[in-house]
């Protein structure tokens, strides 16, 4: 008869993705893996595979957790141009916050793992899409209602903010970025207007 689990999956997998989003995938090791989550090294085989199977786990979770988020403030009904700007807005706030240095675990992935790791790549890829997607939609909402010029272009608006978030991102991980996002973040609004 199997033994019951002495530790709750799902607060072991919360735990690993803090871990790796603060570290890295190769800056982590299984030990510091068994240490953080305060469980055998063979429990954590047991439950998620291997480290590499764990930091998947755990980059899904983080999907789970962030991308509806982001598709819910631009779906909202009534004007998509305050969203929009309260999205770059808050981006720029997160960066500058306690958590920057820690980034997006997505962009963290991008940089360390992508190129080599086929499904992390394809992760990576989908929550760049999704938001991508999310926002061209928003845009192209905020055209209908006249919020932009007819001449607009969504998707290259669109295409314009997924790389403007990840460069904040990934400024986030730098001493001080905060006059840099400052200044791009009041032309790339001044766009928008």
């Amino acid at each position: 008869m199997a033994r019951a689990k002495e530790f709750d999956p799902d607060e072991a997998l919360q735990s690993a993705l803090e871990l790796f989003w603060a570290r890295g995938y190769e800056a982590t090791s299984m030990s510091d893996l068994v240490a953080h989550l305060g469980i055998a090294k063979a429990s954590i085989y047991g439950t998620f595979g291997g480290k590499r199977e764990l930091y998947a786990k755990a980059m899904r979770r983080y999907l789970e957790l962030t991308d509806p988020k982001i598709v819910e403030e631009l779906s909202g009904p009534g004007p998509v141009l305050p969203s929009v700007r309260g999205l770059v807005e808050r981006f720029i706030g997160e960066a500058a916050g306690d958590e920057r240095h820690w980034g997006c675990m997505v962009v963290n992935t991008a940089v360390e793992m992508a190129d080599r790791d086929p499904e992390l790549a394809r992760l990576v890829e989908s929550s760049w899409s999704n938001l991508e997607t999310a926002l061209t939609s928003a845009l192209l909402r905020a055209r209908a209602q006249g919020e932009l010029s007819e001449s607009a272009d969504p998707r290259a608006l669109a295409r314009l903010l997924l790389v403007f978030f990840q460069g904040v991102r990934v400024l986030a991980r730098t001493a001080d970025p905060g006059v840099r996002l400052r200044d791009a973040s009041r032309v790339l609004l001044a766009l928008l207007s």
